[in-house]
């Protein structure tokens, strides 16, 4: 199957209207001034709406934004041309004399340098002007035909927030307005609803009410604590883990959290990770690193002795704790750690085995959506630039080409669709990367199955090939399940915090009616927990009710009361999570529920 034709957000009608909404609101905002008061910098599509950058006289705030939208709405309604005007340098510095951002950004193009979006540019830069109504910008598009292609009830301005000019902290603060367009209301009706479901289903927010993890300044920004309950979760996942690698021929290994500075120069890390690396630890005059990844370990594994091909593919698998100093404002919750557990694996194989080798890790991969739920998901394929060859990227250009075209093939070849990225390959060999979409439809990158030409024949991993002579193996990495802290983050998003039975950290609550069934609750509570059930007895002195609603914020499964009635005949009452009751369940017929459901990773109650 070829690659997927996914239309480019840049080439989209979306991108077109949210582009043009954008100049409306700058003229809008303009236009509440005096001239002269206002100096406008820049306003592109973004990847739910787009904003517009001012300098302006006082400060907007949301309760500008009705008369904004209502000024917006006119100016749409009037249907004015959005009309492109290639200039030169001196034609554009002429129409934005007193604009002395656009100044700048005019020069850097005049100088060939930058774009109007201060981004580097390719080739010999265009200036344009694209003009409506009385409202002219420096622009290269594209736009919508005319205002009246924009639905005003498709449109809505959403927040303010500073921003330093080019991102620059010893710049001007400028006011960004941030707003979003849809083709539909219904279409902006449901993007603000799934704004509000996020908020709901934040896995920070969900994390904390439900006892997940936590981080503390002692300890350190971007360390998570597992908590027990969070701890249960990992326990799970690496259960899963081991089991699906299990059955497919993995191995696992574990490797120290340190080594010589010596490995990672040898494997090239240093070079293209060093900035994201903990600083080096001197010890007795020698370097040593806080690992940021397994790889070159399993690599030395490997290496220790001379490998037969009857030994390929060796597939070599570890939970291994991992360590990257990402900088402290790109921290954010479970998502971007510094301290992460790796679901990892190295697969050593010859370039015969490598097809078959790449897309069991592919079917892996479906076969994990599966149990997640995961309904939506796209294959990026990551290749190199040439420009990047030698600095971001191992340079070896035929191989470069020819592993690209492996991954190709192989993706054709079991009819999995895939989308290309230029410019985003790992720095040893090209990867696909997996985006997933959780229940709400948000967007997240999960896990990677990637190719390594570079670091065998760097760390000298040979075996010999039936002809006798000595071969150097292909490497595959990948890691499914991502890390224990990026998936227990999206987990708990995409099941807003009620996780199947199997996943739970607390699977059963029983509730005691009073105090005198206790010791019948405390029996079923060992009877399951012997079972390797995960449940509680709350033997508190609240009222029932007050029980079932703490359970219930706990988000537990299933809830069994217990009273006279249930005592005498050995039964429970079950309450669901969902609400639903069964009365008078015998005790065997729920423990054969429960194991079913936990035996099959069911996603049913």
């Amino acid at each position: 199957m070829a690659e997927k034709k996914e239309e480019r957000y840049e080439d989209s009608e979306l991108y077109r209207i949210r582009h043009s909404a954008a100049h409306i609101m700058a003229q809008a905002v303009m236009e509440m001034f005096e001239p002269g008061e206002a100096q406008i910098a820049i306003g592109p599509p973004i990847a739910e709406g787009f904003y517009y950058d001012f300098e302006l006289p006082r400060p907007l705030t949301p309760e500008d934004f009705p008369a904004i939208e209502k000024r917006m709405a006119e100016i749409i309604k009037e249907g004015h041309k959005f009309e492109k005007k290639v200039v030169s340098a001196k034609e554009a510095k002429k129409e934005f004399k007193n604009q002395v951002y656009k100044v700048e950004l005019i020069e850097g193009l005049e100088n060939g340098g930058f774009d109007e979006y201060g981004e580097p540019l390719d080739g010999p830069p265009e200036i344009s002007f694209y003009t409506h109504d009385n409202f002219t910008d420096l622009c290269r598009g594209p736009h919508v035909e005319d205002t009246s292609k924009i639905n005003p009830r498709g449109l809505k301005l959403m927040s303010i927030a500073g921003a330093y000019w080019r991102g620059d902290e010893k710049r001007p603060q400028l006011q960004r307005v941030y707003g979003t367009a849809w083709k539909t209301p219904k279409d902006l009706k449901r993007h603000l609803w799934q704004i509000e479901e996020a908020k709901k289903r934040d896995h920070r927010k969900l994390g904390k009410e439900l006892q997940i993890f936590t981080f503390d300044e002692e300890v350190g920004p971007g360390l998570p604590l597992w908590s027990p309950r969070g701890a249960a979760i990992i326990e799970e996942l690496e259960k899963l883990g081991f089991e699906m690698e299990r059955k497919r021929g993995y191995q696992r290994v574990r490797t120290p959290h340190i080594t010589k500075s010596d490995l990672f120069l040898r494997s090239g890390h240093l070079p293209y990770y060093e900035e994201s690396m903990y600083p080096a630890m001197e010890m007795e005059g020698v370097s040593y690193y806080l690992k940021p990844m397994n790889c070159p370990f399993h690599h030395k594994i490997f290496a220790s002795q001379m490998r037969s091909y009857r030994e390929l593919p060796m597939r070599l698998a570890e939970y291994g704790t991992c360590y990257r100093y990402e900088k402290s404002g790109e921290l954010f919750g479970l998502m971007r750690v510094r301290s992460m557990q790796m679901n990892d694996a190295h697969i050593y194989c010859s370039e015969d085995q490598f097809e078959k080798e790449f897309m069991a890790v592919i079917d892996l991969y479906l076969e994990y959506f599966r149990i997640f739920g995961i309904e939506k998901y796209v294959m990026r394929l990551g290749t190199h630039s040439q420009a990047g060859l030698g600095e971001k990227y191992v340079d070896n250009e035929r191989l470069w080409n020819k592993t690209a075209d492996m991954v190709r093939d192989a993706m054709r070849n079991g009819g999995i669709p895939f989308v290309e990225e230029a410019d985003e390959a790992a720095f040893y060999g090209p990867k696909i990367d997996v985006q997933i979409w959780s229940a709400i439809g948000r967007e997240f990158s999960l896990a990677t199955n990637q190719v390594d030409f570079a670091q065998p024949e760097r760390l000298d991993l040979k075996f010999i090939n039936q002809a006798g002579k000595e071969d150097v193996p292909l490497c595959i990495h990948r890691a499914p399940l991502s890390t224990h802290e990026r998936m227990i983050g999206f987990l708990l998003e995409h099941y807003a915090g009620n996780f199947p039975v199997w996943l739970s950290p607390e699977q059963v609550r029983i509730i005691p009616i009073t105090d005198k069934h206790n010791d019948y609750a405390v029996h079923l509570q060992k009877q399951m927990f012997d079972l390797g059930m995960r449940v509680e007895a709350d033997l508190g002195s609240e009222r029932m009710g007050a029980k079932i609603r703490q359970a219930q914020g706990f988000k537990v499964p299933y809830m069994l009361v217990v009273g006279d009635r249930e005592v005498e005949e050995e039964t429970v009452s079950l309450r669901r999570r969902d609400g639903e009751k069964i009365n008078d369940m015998p005790v065997g017929k729920f423990v054969e529920l429960m194991q079913e459901r936990i035996a099959e990773r069911s996603s049913d109650l």
